[in-house]
């Protein structure tokens, strides 16, 4: 086990990411992660889940496409933003932005790996937030199967029947009946 200095979001950022963690606690389509203790798993919404910690709400966004094709990005840093980083780290890029918005509150954007983690907390909760972020991103693993399988055509394309439960109208035609066999004659 590892102690990380958590005073320092530069330091929180370069100890976590620097690992290579396979841990994972959360299967996605497509892909998997780690959920540290402490953050809960709240709903998802197709490739977007939502994620609970501490009075905080964390936004997870997963780009599997942007993955799979391995798009490029490009950030600037932000000299006006309360933190700003572009991250380069075990071959995998993102940033961390922070900005102070109305009310005391602070907007975290951390995308790291294909995948964004957004959250509004207080100033006092930004390197926690930044800890978990940092956890939930560095760990994520694209399954390119999975991913493959999304993008085809033909994996969205079912066949439906529609079936009413509360329709009255009897309808016996399809309706399984119980044949009665003939008894078999005695020799």
């Amino acid at each position: 086990m590892v102690r990380i200095d958590t005073n320092s979001i530069d330091n929180i950022v370069n100890v976590v990411l620097s690992k290579n963690n396979d841990l994972y606690n959360r299967v996605g389509k497509g892909y998997k992660y780690y959920v540290p203790r402490g953050v809960n798993y709240i709903d998802t919404t197709d490739l977007n889940e939502k994620l609970y910690s501490d009075g905080n709400y964390y936004y997870l966004y997963v780009d599997a496409i942007s993955y799979y094709y391995q798009k490029e990005f490009s950030y600037t840093e932000k000299e006006d933003a309360y933190y700003s980083r572009l991250i380069e780290q075990n071959g995998k890029k993102g940033y961390l932005e922070i900005q102070e918005v109305e009310n005391n509150k602070y907007f975290v954007q951390f995308m790291y790996n294909y995948a964004k983690i957004e959250a509004m907390v207080d100033k006092n909760s930004i390197n926690e937030v930044v800890l978990n972020a940092s956890y939930i991103l560095s760990t994520i693993k694209f399954n390119d199967n999975v991913i493959a399988l999304n993008l085809t055509e033909d994996y969205f394309t079912n066949q439906e029947e529609v079936y009413d439960i509360f329709k009255t109208d009897k309808d016996t035609e399809n309706y399984n009946k119980l044949e009665t066999a003939e008894e078999p004659e005695e020799e």
